[in-house]
């Protein structure tokens, strides 16, 4: 009779034991699923928005993947299209925006008085405030996110200044129809996308740029401008150690010469937008980076920037940028060499390469994972984010966010130089930036009604924020914040060091 007791005890030790085990595993799975969620949302995506983790984790990482991939397979809300379109400026084609807002004369053909170019002036700031608000709407509350991280990525490593010139007008146009259409297509089809914007032919004066004595030399357009051929190399393609000489550059310029906007008045129709003119281009022979490019006017340039778009040499520095950005500050080679492969292969097709890198071992590494530092556009973004913060004020929202942007050195759209923000650490960690963040983190987690956060107690905040980040904090971590008033607890979440990072 012991016996049996003794063997039924044993028997119920043992269901207990197996079944704390298994709630132990299937903790652990959870935590594991969690993480990983975790780390695409703050990789492919600017950060979890409040479900994001658990809507990841339901329909599995790799099919979320492949979502991102291809966001036509993803619908945009209802409420984000509405708000979209009421962007006018965004619908107007660049000759139209130079028609509605761009240089006017008097009724008598007379240059304006600087009191209406100053008026005229203002007029057209509501473009740019358009342009910022599309960005943060998308970003904060698009479903297609690594559309929205690809399109700031692009557009930065294609970077426009808006604050040169006739670029005020171009700026929002830019973004809409030179890069997010291509960010996640083939490379070729992006760089002749930005090489026929007005808004880069004007940034990089490649509209000036025209062969000496032709038979439109005259005035501004009198000579050779180098600009924007020595940037699409050193920038746009090759990169600064691409084996190009100043030779090249010129070479390129020449063959660049007539490539630039249509004027006002004359034998064009379409003012403010992109034309070839022959009558300003060097139409002899070239010899480009080793390759002879026959005379015969727009067919040459086409040419030349086929040839920097499928070098092997554009390959490989664009794949190291891509896995700078999406991997480690300093890119694991073989990684890159793999992507470089990919790219050949592919022909430039941007969404193969991703993939590719997406799979690798490397990005999912426990030695890479969360060593990214966010930039301040990736900050506030994800603070945004994570906050669940919903933009239904949409100007005064953008407003106060694009203004955190610019005092953490970010600002949208106003990067003057043609090399774009950097996305490493050391340009971004400093002892006043992390301040300008917790203040940030302060005011954000506040629920302050200026930013309108929605309608949370301070409590309810802290906990959707512990949903939206699982495992982000220590249990050392917790226990200090838990200590701390309950107004400051959500802002020490998004102040976190670990929050710094994605």
């Amino acid at each position: 009779m012991a016996a049996v007791i003794t063997a039924s005890k044993h028997r119920l030790w043992l269901s207990v034991l197996v079944a704390v085990v298994l709630c132990i595993l299937s903790a652990a799975a959870s935590a594991s699923t969690d993480a990983q969620a975790l780390h695409v949302l703050n990789r492919l995506a600017f950060g979890p928005a409040p479900g994001d983790v658990q809507r990841v984790a339901s329909v599995g990482v790799e099919q979320y993947i492949q979502q991102q991939l291809h966001p036509d397979s993803i619908s945009l809300p209802a409420e984000l299209r509405q708000q979209l379109e009421a962007l006018d400026t965004l619908q107007l084609s660049p000759t139209q925006l130079f028609d509605a807002y761009g240089p006017k004369r008097d009724a008598d053909g007379a240059k304006l008085t600087p009191a209406d170019r100053k008026a005229l002036r203002q007029h057209a700031k509501v473009i740019l405030q358009q342009a910022i608000e599309a960005r943060l709407l998308r970003a904060i509350q698009s479903p297609r996110q690594l559309q929205e991280v690809m399109t700031a990525f692009w557009f930065n490593h294609f970077n426009v200044f808006a604050g040169k010139g006739l670029d005020y007008l171009w700026i929002g146009s830019y973004e809409a129809t030179a890069i997010r259409p291509y960010a996640l297509g083939h490379f070729h089809d992006l760089l002749m996308a930005t090489a026929e914007s007005p808004a880069m032919l004007f940034y990089l004066d490649n509209w000036l740029n025209t062969q000496p004595g032709a038979p439109r030399a005259k005035g501004r357009f009198q000579g050779i401008n180098e600009n924007y051929a020595r940037e699409v190399m050193e920038l746009h393609t090759l990169g600064v150690n691409g084996g190009y000489t100043q030779n090249d550059v010129t070479t390129l310029a020449h063959i660049l010469t007539g490539w630039g906007l249509c004027p006002p008045r004359g034998i064009f129709s379409r003012p403010g937008g992109f034309c070839f003119d022959p009558q300003r281009h060097d139409s002899d022979s070239q010899v480009f980076l080793g390759s002879t490019i026959a005379g015969g006017g727009q067919q040459e340039i086409q040419q030349a920037l086929d040839l920097l778009a499928y070098s092997p040499i554009t390959a490989r520095h664009l794949s190291y940028e891509l896995t700078q950005y999406f991997v480690a500050d300093d890119p694991p080679p073989a990684l890159v060499d793999r992507l470089t492969h990919t790219w050949m292969q592919s022909d430039g097709d941007i969404t193969a390469v991703l993939e590719e890198l997406f799979e690798s071992p490397e990005f999912w590494s426990a030695k890479y994972r969360g060593n990214k530092f966010k930039t301040p556009y990736e900050y506030v973004i994800s603070m945004a984010r994570a906050s669940g913060l919903h933009m239904t004020k949409v100007q005064a929202q953008s407003k106060i966010l694009a203004g955190m942007l610019a005092r953490l050195g970010m600002p949208l759209y106003a990067c003057a130089t043609p090399d774009g923000y950097k996305n490493i650490q050391e340009v971004w960690l400093n002892p006043d930036a992390m301040m300008m963040r917790l203040s940030f983190a302060a005011f954000m987690g506040s629920g302050n009604t200026r930013l309108d956060t929605g309608d949370m107690d301070a409590h309810t905040r802290v906990t959707q924020l512990l949903d939206t980040l699982p495992g982000l904090l220590t249990a050392t971590q917790l226990a200090s914040i838990n200590s701390q008033p309950q107004a400051l607890r959500a802002g020490l979440i998004l102040g976190s060091p670990q929050f710094q990072y994605r």
